[in-house]
């Protein structure tokens, strides 16, 4: 088999198993079986460039940021909606429908979910996706195909799998969106790291798809469903419910909650019973649709304003009212974020009483100029928490208060900071009641403690045995065997493993600390620099700076840790217990890699600790952010944003994982 031949082939089986694993949920190879493939067929393309397609796996994440959207005419209107909020309007649209038809007309009905994203556009020629455009007005929308293309459930060529042919031409309407799951875990990450959230999944998926810089919406978990064809070129499918088998052919990820009926009052019925799964659905979902199944009558029934006639969307109850803002509350998160929230005047959203709705951060409370006093709205969406969408002004009476940052921790009266550039606000104390757990949890797990998860640490805690992480080294057996669960032997083998703990490597004891911004890559950085925990104390943060990885931000976050008392207080602590504080610096490895540096971003084939060993034992040195020093990016699926901007704004060249191991393979 020639180069040709082997490279079509592993793109045919790398989209076969993208539409497995995206589309289907139903796996057949292992990850690393996967990552093998595209590793094989990256290197093949990087030695034979002009062989790269548009349609190639590799090209997902698309090229240079854009100056601009361009204008993309829709070959057909994308119509928008006719809406029934409840069912006396459901039936009202069928009677309308019915009088415009021949009398004795037999309708069959196919009912979809209305998944709340951003609609979408995709246009395929002879099997090829070349374009993907946003709705815009209906006639006229902009050309996002770099964003669309990182999609994984989006397939790049059709069809997917099986014998048929694909048309000449297939343009295709779907809803790209943000799955629940994804947009929670999406959202607590970007809190973490001080970076903006989204109000819900719809304005996440949106914001995502029209991001100017396609590396920003790889980063981002989106999905795809379609549910209809525009125009087409060499197929006749008569039926919504053929195009529905249609798309599913060619490998289109498309709902598996639709269904089709002949008799009217089931149909409503079956509405009326799936709406109940609204909070079960890992997609936000504002009703369904239902559609006149024959296309021909559907097109025969016409449009009034924009909304075709032979289909409707039956909308669930509104999930938003508003009522008054009566006081602020705070909740301290295990990180030591303060988390503010609404207390309300309870009102009934969604069948629930709400008196509580969280206000996201104080950025978001400045840049929406809520006020304790305020008459708010608030929207509840599936399981989420109620959330404060804004003030309504015209309702102030001039007694409304405005909301400031607090100068100290609601729980434990310690100052408060609010590091520049992060929208998050700190609690600096880490032996804050409200965090201590988690604290002890992380100390314990970077120290390598066995058997002593958060459960047993909040045992402790709750039963006064430690108040902070160096308690740990103070505990004795008859105090451990108090804690149900506990008996002789349980007990020795904690004991002996927190002993254990006290001579691991400094890198380990810096990650364990808990500092803003340093695991364990940042903190191997730090014990090259510095030999004791007492000389990384008595670093300024200009010295801090100068250390090539650190940025700023970073610096500034352990310059301010050190400088706090209780936090040189927990250090003296560990060392009255034995904890050894100090450690050696290693001479320079040599190797294929020596002299370079460099910067890990995005999913590889092996963790992140592994491919940092790999590194350091071929002479490299990884640090945890991008600078004028870094001598390459390694950029693995899904690159971090900020990372990637960065190294585009500084011109670091950007490697994958096998242009690495090549560079090793191949003696630097």
């Amino acid at each position: 088999m020639d180069v040709r031949e082997r490279i079509e082939q592993l793109r045919k089986l790398i989209h076969y198993h993208n539409y497995r694993y995206y589309v289907l949920d139903s796996p057949e190879i292992s990850d690393s079986e996967y990552d093998a493939l595209m590793r094989e067929l990256e290197a093949l393309e990087a030695q034979h460039p002009e062989l790269i397609t548009p349609d190639s796996p590799t090209q997902r994440v698309g090229g240079a940021p854009l100056e601009k959207f361009e204008k993309v005419t829709h070959p057909r209107p994308i119509l928008s909606l006719g809406d029934a909020m409840n069912e006396e309007e459901l039936r009202a649209w069928r009677e309308r429908i019915m009088r415009l038809l021949p009398p004795g007309t037999k309708l069959e009905y196919v009912v979809e979910p209305k998944i709340d994203g951003l609609t979408v556009v995709l246009t395929y020629e002879n099997g090829i996706f070349t374009k993907g455009a946003t709705r815009g007005d209906g006639e006229v929308g902009e050309d996002i195909t770099a964003n669309l293309r990182t999609i994984k459930a989006l397939p790049l060529r059709i069809p997917v799998s099986g014998d048929e042919t694909a048309p000449a031409r297939l343009v295709v309407r779907g809803e790209a969106y943000m799955p629940v799951d994804a947009f929670e875990r999406f959202n607590r990450e970007q809190e973490e790291k001080g970076e903006r959230t989204f109000a819900n999944p719809r304005n996440a998926a949106a914001g995502s798809v029209r991001q100017l810089d396609p590396s920003i919406t790889a980063a981002r978990p989106l999905s795809l469903f379609c549910y209809s064809i525009v125009a087409s070129e060499g197929i006749t499918i008569t039926t919504q419910w053929e195009t529905l088998a249609y798309l599913r052919r060619m490998g289109f990820p498309v709902a598996t909650d639709v269904a089709i009926f002949s008799d009217f009052e089931e149909m409503v019925a079956y509405c009326k019973e799936w709406m109940k799964k609204r909070d079960t659905l890992n997609f936000e979902a504002d009703g369904v649709v239902v559609k006149i199944n024959d296309l021909a009558t559907q097109e025969s029934l016409g449009v009034v304003g924009k909304d075709p006639r032979g289909m409707i969307a039956f909308k669930f109850p509104a999930r938003e009212a508003t009522t008054k803002l009566v006081a602020l509350g705070i909740n301290v998160g295990r990180t030591g974020t303060l988390n503010p929230f609404a207390i309300l005047k309870p009102v009934r959203v969604g069948g629930v009483t709400i008196t509580k709705a969280t206000l996201h951060n104080f950025e978001d409370i400045a840049r929406k100029d809520i006020r304790i006093g305020d008459t708010v709205l608030i929207k509840r969406a599936g399981d989420v928490i109620p959330q404060v969408v804004m003030p309504i002004t015209s309702l102030r009476t001039g007694e409304e208060k405005p909301i400031e940052i607090p100068a100290s921790c609601p729980v434990c009266g310690e100052p408060t900071e609010k590091p520049e550039g992060e929208v998050a606000v700190y609690c600096t104390n880490m032996s804050c009641p409200a965090q201590i757990v988690q604290h002890i949890t992380h100390f314990a797990s970077t120290m390598d403690i066995e058997g002593l998860g958060e459960k047993i640490v909040q045992a402790f805690v709750d039963h006064g045995l430690i108040h902070d992480a160096a308690d740990l080294y103070y505990l004795r057996a008859e105090d451990i065997m108090r804690i149900e669960g506990f008996a002789e032997k349980s007990t020795e083998n904690l004991l002996n493993s927190i002993a254990s703990s006290k001579v691991r490597p400094l890198w380990r004891v810096i990650a364990a600390l808990g500092i803003r911004g340093v695991g364990s890559v940042v903190a191997q950085l730090l014990a090259q620099h510095f030999t004791s925990i007492d000389a990384l104390a008595a670093a300024s943060e200009e010295e801090l700076q100068t250390i090539p990885g650190l940025g700023p931000h970073t610096a500034a976050s352990i310059a301010s840790f050190f400088s706090r008392e209780r936090n040189r207080q927990f250090i003296e602590k560990l060392c009255r217990a034995g904890v050894v504080l100090a450690g050696e610096r290693e001479a320079p490895r040599e190797g294929p890699l020596a002299g370079l540096t460099f910067v890990i971003t995005g999913t590889l084939s092996v963790s992140r600790e592994e491919m940092t060993e790999y590194i350091e034992t071929h002479g490299g040195k990884v640090t945890g952010s991008v600078s004028k020093n870094t001598s390459y990016l390694v950029v693995g699926d899904s690159p971090g944003g900020t990372k990637y901007e960065r190294a585009q704004a500084l011109g670091v060249p950007m490697i994958s994982e096998a242009d690495l191991r090549r560079m090793v393979e191949r003696g630097g």
